[in-house]
């Protein structure tokens, strides 16, 4: 199926697997690729070296082209940059605080980037700034999300921009994909249902969790960092929502402190990224100051697997999701039914054109 996302990423189906922190691995991208899709290699929760080698072992794995996302307020930023040229990566992806010169320089080598947004203002800023395309992300999503349902800020985007977007939350199947490309998107992403994939490297006391809950249980809370984010409520959840402003302000610093230890960053690095975070005016003092428990909370049910200790980012969709099929067998099921159902509606067309 060829789109002009497919044309611009150069994979064969118009389908993108997200960066999630700690789940979108060498593996994962791989696979996704090898199966004809886009992976993005989850570089905000990484060393510059450990970003490197994830690159280096991609492309032992599979010819497909690739990206890797990361945030471009981060110390390491322009060393990362000069790294994803070097290594010929075909798209960066990123989302808060995006650096223009950063943008300028990656454009100038090929390097496709194709920013994550979830909120009209957003969207035309990134276009501004010389994003190539554009990941739209709506309120199902999982992680950091906006206000508005997909299919509105779908709506709302295209007629605004003419650069390439992909749909993202709420997918999980070719229906989703057909309906997305019907609503003016080219593609689509999708996070929470590769997550739940064989090759996702989630425990799979985590991956259970997921399988078992409900969409009413997929809620949203500003209790992490200040942001609306989207995540199945549990015990970790509801004990973050009871605790006081003093206390998540102290979880935050020890969070901060151990992220910056786990990145390679300093003290006075991740004070730098806060304040630049706040100046691009989007964030407050703190909700940059708490920036870093997300990715600290996450660890705990995405690597450790301990689904009740750990915040479980997740979009509506897993509640309708039920198995753990390989990323082959997931990419060529949706593109299968995609194919069955563009044939369906041809025939509602026929009928209606003939009179029937």
């Amino acid at each position: 199926m060829k789109t002009p996302l497919t044309e611009l990423l150069g994979c064969r189906y118009p389908i993108i697997q997200t960066a999630m922190g700690w789940v979108a691995d060498a593996t994962l991208v791989a696979a996704t690729g090898q199966a004809g899709g886009f992976g993005f290699l989850a570089g905000a929760v990484m060393t510059p070296e450990e970003i490197e080698q994830g690159i280096r072992d991609i492309k032992a794995r599979t010819d497909a082209p690739f990206g890797v996302n990361f945030h471009m307020y981060v110390p390491h930023a322009d060393d990362i940059v000069d790294l994803c040229i070097a290594q010929g990566v075909r798209a960066v992806s990123y989302s808060r605080s995006p650096a223009a010169h950063s943008v300028a320089k990656l454009k100038s080598a090929g390097i496709v980037c194709i920013p994550t947004v979830g909120a009209f203002k957003h969207a035309i800023k990134a276009v501004e700034l010389g994003a190539d395309a554009l990941v739209i992300q709506g309120g199902e999503g999982g992680g950091h999300t906006g206000s508005v349902a997909t299919h509105i800020l779908l709506a709302q985007v295209r007629e605004a921009v003419s650069v390439p977007l992909a749909a993202a939350g709420g997918f999980r199947d070719g229906r989703g994909l057909v309906a997305a490309l019907a609503m003016g998107a080219q593609g689509i992403a999708m996070g929470t249902r590769f997550l739940l994939t064989q090759e996702s490297p989630v425990p799979e006391a985590t991956k259970a969790v997921y399988l078992q809950t409900p969409p009413e249980k997929i809620v949203v809370s500003t209790r992490l960092d200040g942001l609306p984010q989207r995540m199945i409520a549990n015990s970790y959840l509801a004990r973050l929502i009871a605790a006081s402003q003093l206390g998540l302000l102290v979880r935050a610093l020890r969070n901060g402190l151990a992220f910056t230890r786990m990145t390679g960053s300093s003290l006075w690095d991740m004070l730098k990224s806060a304040w630049q975070m706040r100046r691009s005016g989007d964030l407050s003092l703190g909700q940059t100051l708490m920036a870093a428990n997300a990715p600290m909370m996450i660890q705990e049910a995405m690597v450790r697997g301990r689904p009740e200790d750990g915040i479980l980012p997740s979009g509506q969709v897993a509640g309708l999701i039920d198995d753990l099929p390989t990323v082959d067998a997931l990419i060529s099921g949706i593109m299968t039914e995609a194919d069955t159902t563009l044939d369906r509606l041809g025939q509602h067309h026929e009928r209606r054109t003939s009179g029937e």
